[in-house]
Formats: C-alpha cells, structure tokens, sequence
C-alpha cells in the first residue's frame, strides 16, 4: 500500500503553524454516510457528556478509545490519515482516542482555548510527541463555531491549565498575552475537509449561533514510543490500517 504523504510545503507549515488544512481528506459521499450513521446512533449520543464552558453553558462530547471495525473505526485507521500523520510526527503512531463533537443550532456552549497537551500531559504522556486530526462532519462556519487555532503557538511549550467550569483550560492571562503576538486563524472547512494539529497548539471554539449543526469527529495518536506511565491511561493501541476504500465498501453494504 503506497504512503499518501503531505507536500513538503504542507510538512514545514505544519512545523512551523502547528496545524495545516487538508481539503477533501474524506470525500462528500463518505461524509454523507458518516453523518448518516452518526446522527442516527443513540449509542453515541447517549454516552455523550454535556461539559460547561466559563459562562455555564453546556458543550456536547463523546469519546472512546478503541479504533474497531465501525464507521468511526475505519477513519482512524484510513491510511490516508494514518500516514500523514505519520509522517508529521516522524514514526509509528498509536491510536489514543476519538470523540465527537456535536454543536446543536443555536447551542450557546462553547470549547474554551486549550492545548490537548495542556491534560494529556497529566494523563502520563512525558513528551508532547502527540497530535489530533479534526474532520467536519458538517459545514464548519464561523456563524457554528468552527474550530479556531493560534498559528505558531505549538512553539510556546506546554502551558498551565486548569479548570473552567467542566473543562481543562489554557491560563487566561497567557492566552491573552499569546493572541497578541499569535494569529488567530478561524478553520472554515466542508465536510469532508480536516485540520491536522499538534497536542501543544493553542484551539478553541466559539457558540453555535445558526441553525445549522456542526459535529465534527476527531481523531488523537501518540508516537509509539510515548506511551504514558501511568497504567490506568494505557489505552493507546496499534494501529491496524484498513484498505483506502473500506469506508465505501462498508457505505454500499444493503
């Protein structure tokens, strides 16, 4: 199986920015069955926890951390995304976890800034040798509250977090001081498109203020050789890479 690599200007962007956009990562027919499939599982949405941001509203998240033989499964495990995020983090990779995000219309709840780093790092991860793959289930838009990162912010280290309602935040003073000399960059994607980052990349985002959904399905690994020391968090895994096409063999099934 050939490696489906980045350019090397998408590499260095990716070194130097802390994440890039591949478009069309997924094609529109396999995000239709995607969201198809996802919208209509009462498993995932009843698993779902509502996490409050600093103003008490509520966002939407469900999380998992084995990559099996599902919808969601067989993304982790595409090697168009496994490979390329091989290549950005320079060898093997495991499978941490996946979640989705689900931002109803008009959902007030937003995702504080934050670096993954920020808590994977209390989870027993000693480098930051980590990263995540965002892809838009939906339409991502500004008027959603699509993903917003600070470009080049993954060279500020690992930053103090700490609680903000339920979630595990970024220092607020160091935030504030970060967008000064960090470009806040607003990720519009269609579904389908994807957001590779790095775990110390500074990214929140907004409330949902349209009538449109956005959930967007997320994807983490470590390097190989990051496991984390603390045994209760040694869920990462191998990674089992499925044919490019088993997405729309499993969407063609009757």
């Amino acid at each position: 199986m050939c490696a489906q690599l980045l350019s090397q200007p998408e590499f260095d962007a990716f070194q130097r920015d802390g994440y890039i956009i591949v478009r069309q990562l997924f094609d529109r027919e396999e995000m239709a069955y995607l969201r198809r499939v996802a919208k209509s599982d009462e498993n995932l949405q009843a698993k779902a926890w509502n996490l409050t941001d600093s103003t008490g509203s509520s966002a939407k998240i469900t999380l998992w951390n084995k990559a099996t033989n599902d919808v969601y499964g067989l993304i982790a495990r595409s090697p168009r995304l496994v490979d390329r995020m091989e290549q950005l983090l320079g060898g093997t990779i495991y499978h941490y976890h996946s979640k989705m995000t689900m931002k109803q219309p008009n959902s007030p709840g937003a995702w504080e800034w934050h670096q993954d780093y920020g808590y994977w790092y209390q989870n027993g991860f000693l480098f930051p040798h980590m990263a995540s793959c965002f892809i838009a289930v939906d339409k991502n838009t500004v008027e959603n509250g699509c993903l917003e990162v600070l470009k080049g912010s993954n060279h500020m280290g690992r930053i103090d977090h700490g609680r903000y309602g339920d979630q595990v935040c970024a220092d607020p003073e160091r935030i504030t001081a970060a967008e000064r000399v960090c470009e806040r960059v607003a990720c519009v994607l269609d579904p389908g498109d994807a957001i590779f980052f790095h775990s110390n990349t500074l990214h929140g985002s907004g409330q949902n203020r349209s009538q449109d959904p956005r959930w967007s399905l997320i994807c983490c690994y470590t390097l190989a050789s990051n496991l984390p020391y603390k045994e209760k968090n040694l869920s990462c895994e191998p990674i089992e890479r499925v044919s490019d096409d088993a997405l729309r063999h499993m969407a063609a099934r009757p």
